[in-house]
């Protein structure tokens, strides 16, 4: 019998360590080459790391949410041969953050059954997983038990070590197997859970105490109407190309917002709080806060300034099925000098967006609504939106902060002047 070591890789250029949010097997699993034993992130990509040897575990680096240094040992595989020493392996696949089970995840590329066909022979019954059991299963696999109501502890997975398989879920799905239903009674609860922060949610909750610590907001919110974008907007749909996306009511901002920061250039801009210096952008990379199945994202539309309103609606939707799918990369979700923080139908009357350190402002778009306004004679029916912006008190002056709403205001209330070059 012989022992290799997996040493953690270099999963991203400067990255020194990488924090561990999935074990994949655990003590006394048989692996099999290239089979992926645990996820790990840096930044906002993580990543599965392939065993390159058959054998059995007895050995692992650390718990979930430790952060182990690159090129160290992360885990150690018994193998039938003499001792093979260690190896640092190659990153199997990047994905946006894996959330825990009972949040929705985002997809990877599903793992392929062993066989090229579905066999009419039982499998070997697999270890079944009990109540206190976290289900092994990719992330694919579990958003597809999210999005089909089933839990995974209901389903006997065929792979190594017990793990769920997509054709698994499939096959539970197909027979018609009855999804249980959550407990209703009113029975007193008193359990209690804690939840360690990893991945994702844990680099979004230091992003933000980072931006509330450093950064003196402002918050100026402005009624906007809208009748005569959303007028314009369905018109443009309603003659769009098949190759053209359907435009929502981001892209105009975008490109509103290009035109503003033209008049008022100390918005788009990045503060680096220790060096005191100020960086202002002739480029405009436009960060669009995205909601994904495993937390924020904020995935980048770069030089929107070059981009036409279809162009910028294109590449926008390009980039929020990528967040939601996990397959964004690490220069996708970096590098934007103002966010665009939207709740769409839930976005609420009024909200106070936190600014994307080291950014110096962020726009936030509220819902749309019919509400009656004063014309000068009478109330008329009018879609009315607010706008919801925060600005870095130390860059922006509240009246700088004013006036540039009030550009975007008078830009989206005559959506002409956002087409008019100059």
């Amino acid at each position: 019998m012989g022992e290799f070591i997996i040493k953690m890789p270099d999963v991203g250029e400067g990255v020194a360590e990488a924090e561990i949010v999935e074990w994949l097997v655990k003590i006394g699993d048989p692996v099999r080459e290239d089979m992926a034993v645990a996820a790990v992130m840096t930044d906002k990509a993580t990543v599965e790391i392939p065993t390159p040897v058959s054998g059995t575990v007895v050995w692992l680096g650390g718990e979930i949410g430790d952060t182990i240094a690159v090129r160290s040992p992360l885990i150690r595989i018994e193998t039938d041969g003499e001792d093979n020493g260690a190896a640092v392996p190659p990153p199997a696949s990047v994905t946006t953050e894996e959330p825990k089970p009972e949040q929705a995840a985002p997809a990877e590329i599903p793992e392929k059954s062993s066989s090229p066909a579905p066999s009419t022979a039982s499998p070997p019954p697999p270890r079944p997983a009990t109540e206190m059991d976290k289900p092994l299963a990719a992330p694919s696999v579990r958003l597809l038990a999210r999005d089909n109501g089933v839990d995974l502890r209901q389903i006997r997975g065929t792979g190594p070590a017990g793990r769920i398989l997509r054709e698994d879920v499939e096959q539970f799905l197909a027979q018609g197997m009855e999804v249980q239903p959550a407990r209703q009674d009113l029975a007193k609860k008193t359990s209690k859970e804690e939840i360690k922060l990893i991945g994702l949610r844990r680099r979004i909750a230091e992003k933000m105490a980072l931006s509330i610590s450093r950064i003196p907001h402002i918050t100026y919110v402005e009624e906007v109407d809208v009748t005569a974008l959303e007028e314009l907007r369905a018109t443009m749909n309603g003659a769009r190309k098949p190759d053209q996306p359907k435009l929502t009511l981001l892209p105009f901002l975008m490109r509103a917002l290009v035109k503003a920061i033209s008049i008022q250039p100390d918005v788009n801009a990045i503060f680096d709080d220790d060096a005191g210096m100020l960086t202002r952008f002739g480029a405009v990379h436009i960060g669009i806060a995205t909601q994904t199945p495993s937390g924020l994202t904020v995935p980048v539309v770069r030089h929107a300034e070059a981009r036409s309103i279809w162009d910028c609606a294109t590449e926008m939707m390009r980039l929020a099925e990528a967040a939601r799918a996990g397959t964004a990369t690490r220069d996708e979700l970096t590098g934007s000098t103002i966010t665009i923080s939207s709740l769409g139908a839930l976005g609420g009357i009024v909200s106070t967006p936190v600014i994307n350190h080291p950014e110096v402002a962020i726009v936030g778009v509220n819902k749309i609504a019919t509400r009656p306004v004063w014309d000068g004679a009478q109330f008329v029916p009018r879609k009315m939106m607010n706008l919801s912006s925060s600005f870095d008190h130390r860059i922006i002056d509240g009246w700088d902060a004013a006036t540039f709403v009030q550009q975007l205001r008078t830009l989206i209330e005559a959506p002409a002047l956002i087409f008019i070059e100059g």
